[in-house]
């Protein structure tokens, strides 16, 4: 009996342990879940005036650039430069030898000379026809009345018939001279115009010749950097071989590709007479001074004068510019990190993320040394804190904590216990109520 009635004692007793352990146990206090909140860095507005500027990547072009050709068949008699030397206006460059440039010259006048001597020829000759024109008219008409004499002879039976022939064959044969110095007359004007006209020709040929001998010696037009050598002294060269190319020290332009949003803005300033200015990363300055004629899908190439710049600019270099644009009234500068897309950002305003539309402009420098980009809108306004850390859960009404305001909290410590401090809100995304309620359950659920 008793073996029985022990296990159900047993039972008996352990029901009754757990009740009393379940009715005794401690209450935990009721946990509260509070919001979390997201730590940010924060910057106050400062609306403004702001220049905005483009990067533009240019290339270095000499415009006035003067490549030197052979003028003439020779040899190279002279070439004291070489290449990378600055010379000055008048300065030597290249000659050819003497000798195979003064036989062009010389042959060029004789042919002048020779035509000049046959159109005096012509004048004479001109001159000795009309006066035997005169003369032979004159024998003609004796021979004419000494015709009319012969005949009077003949019906009075005073002459033969055969006399009467003869003086008739003197007649013609006159009247064909007369004709053959007429028509030398006559064509005198047509001789002498062809005569002139070779005359000018030779003379062009001479004009031709003395400039291509001048064009022998090629001096300096102006102060700049030699290039592109292509000859030495004693080289055979043909008519229109390069010989070498001269680079100005002044007049270089920058040809760089702006963007289709841009090209109306640059327009406008160039039409009111403003010419917007770029610098590179030297400090170099570039003024605009044009937009080319000719664009494409991508944009159209902006032309600008090369105001100073470094003597290290060379024709064929790229260079980085970075255009000032028209400033933008009642506009801030801010960091990338703080743009949503195109045109939102969080103001904070009693803890809390808020977004305003804005405006994009272009870019600037910022305090950092970085780039910037400079924005406007209706709801910016001076004294606004606006959320600079970019939260990619970012929407409104999102609770954060501004990092640059909240005071600094440390951990109480007694000296030399060796604790470790608590993790910070920062690295462990918890905001400070969380952090505490959950110690506070730890504390009081622990054994």
């Amino acid at each position: 009996m008793l073996k029985r009635l022990l296990p159900i004692v047993v039972l008996a007793i352990g029901v009754g342990g757990f009740w009393l352990l379940k009715v005794t146990r401690p209450v935990p206090p009721p946990v509260t879940v509070e919001e979390r909140e997201w730590p940010v860095a924060a910057m106050t507005l400062s609306l403004g005036r702001h220049a905005p500027t483009l990067a533009l990547y240019g290339e270095v072009l000499a415009p006035d650039r003067l490549r030197l050709v052979a003028p003439l068949d020779g040899h190279v008699g002279q070439r004291p430069v070489r290449d990378g030397d600055r010379v000055g206006e008048g300065d030597l460059l290249v000659a050819l030898a003497e000798e195979d440039v003064v036989p062009v010259v010389t042959r060029a006048e004789a042919e002048v000379a020779r035509l000049e001597a046959e159109i005096e020829a012509e004048k004479i000759r001109f001159e000795s026809d009309r006066q035997a024109l005169a003369r032979e008219q004159s024998l003609l008409d004796n021979a004419r009345s000494q015709l009319e004499r012969m005949r009077s002879l003949v019906r009075r039976n005073l002459a033969s018939r055969a006399e009467l022939d003869a003086d008739e064959n003197e007649i013609a044969r006159a009247q064909v001279t007369l004709v053959s110095r007429q028509g030398e007359l006559d064509g005198h004007p047509a001789r002498l115009a062809s005569l002139e006209a070779q005359r000018r020709q030779a003379e062009a040929s001479l004009a031709e010749a003395r400039r291509d001998a001048r064009r022998a010696r090629a001096k300096a037009p102006f102060a700049g950097i030699v290039t592109a050598v292509e000859v030495a002294p004693g080289d055979r060269v043909r008519e229109g071989d390069a010989l070498l190319d001269l680079i100005p020290l002044d007049g270089l332009e920058v040809r760089a590709r702006v963007p289709r949003g841009v090209q109306s803005e640059l327009v406008e300033s160039l039409a009111d007479g403003a010419r917007p200015e770029a610098v590179d990363d030297e400090g170099g300055r570039y003024r605009l001074r044009a937009l080319s004629g000719q664009g494409d899908p991508a944009g159209t190439e902006a032309i600008f004068e090369v105001a100073s710049s470094p003597a290290r600019l060379r024709p064929g270099s790229l260079v980085s510019l970075s255009l000032v644009r028209p400033e933008v009234a009642d506009s801030a500068a801010i960091p990338f990190s703080a743009l949503y897309g195109a045109d939102r950002v969080y103001v904070i305003a009693q803890g809390r993320l808020h977004p305003l539309e804005v405006r994009r402009h272009g870019e600037t420098r910022g305090p950092d040394g970085g780039s910037w980009v400079i924005v406007s809108g209706d709801g910016l306004a001076d004294g606004q804190r606006l959320a600079t850390t970019h939260l990619p859960n970012a929407i409104e009404g999102l609770r954060v904590v501004d990092l640059s305001t909240e005071p600094d909290q440390e951990a109480d410590q007694e000296p030399g216990d060796g604790a470790a401090p608590p993790p910070s809100r920062q690295a462990t995304g918890e905001s400070p109520a969380s952090a505490s309620a959950g110690d506070d359950v730890r504390a009081e659920t622990g054994p």
